[in-house]
């Protein structure tokens, strides 16, 4: 498979004068494939013209979005009383269509002012060709109900559902405990040890780990009932 993947800090490969980008940590990934050029975003937020100035320096030709959830760090909107660039600026200059899980339509649309017809909805197990690149997409309700991982070439593009040593938070609005613990025991148990995973933030020391390594080291996947869990997210 001609794969391209990048995964791209905010504060270090775009966005770089914007302060609060660098403290949010914020990972975007472009997902393509080297033979027709086409490329997707996942998750584009904080600095439009960087992140697009990355992939035309790179021969790249931007054809959609993967969307993990509707938060706006990962899609753009207003959040804690500033504005981040997301989606909304993103279409206004490559009008593209952007992946979303039928149960996040309603946030997504609601942070960022798309039209429904911006949207594509999805459900888990769908996928999305790129060139002749496939993504997968895996439905992980927890951090947010539609919340969804992208499954490539061995890779989990993990978003807020899953980081390095941690998992994504369940008390902000549309968080569910019981489903983020059904999405870490069982919706993300069959995956091999050996898939790799990308986060959604650069919270660790290190930006990938595998999955073998946070079932052995990770705390949130190291509990083994829902009593403990629902006393661990407390």
């Amino acid at each position: 498979m001609p794969l391209y993947f990048r995964q791209l800090l905010a504060g270090r490969d775009f966005a770089t004068s914007d302060p609060v980008a660098t403290q949010m940590r914020n990972f975007v990934y472009a997902i393509g494939d080297e033979s027709s050029r086409d490329c997707v975003l996942v998750d584009p937020a904080w600095d439009m013209d960087g992140l697009l100035a990355l992939l035309d320096g790179d021969g790249m030709r931007l054809t959609g979005v993967l969307a993990t959830h509707y938060h706006p760090d990962h899609v753009g909107g207003t959040m804690f009383g500033f504005t981040v660039e997301g989606l909304r600026e993103l279409l206004a200059k490559r009008p593209v269509p952007v992946h979303v899980h039928a149960d996040e339509e309603h946030g997504v649309r609601a942070v960022t002012g798309l039209a429904p017809n911006d949207l594509v909805r999805h459900r888990g197990g769908d996928c999305v060709d790129v060139g002749a690149v496939r993504v997968q997409l895996v439905h992980t309700p927890g951090h947010t109900p539609g919340s969804q991982c992208f499954l490539v070439d061995g890779r989990l593009v993990a978003g807020d559902t899953l980081f390095v040593q941690g998992c994504g938070r369940v008390d902000l609005p549309g968080g569910d405990a019981e489903e983020m613990y059904r999405t870490l025991t069982q919706r993300l148990a069959t995956l091999p040890d050996s898939t790799i995973l990308y986060p959604g933030h650069d919270y660790a020391d290190r930006p990938t780990s595998t999955l073998a390594d946070e079932r052995r080291d990770n705390v949130a996947l190291r509990v083994t009932s829902l009593e403990d869990w629902l006393r661990f997210m407390r």
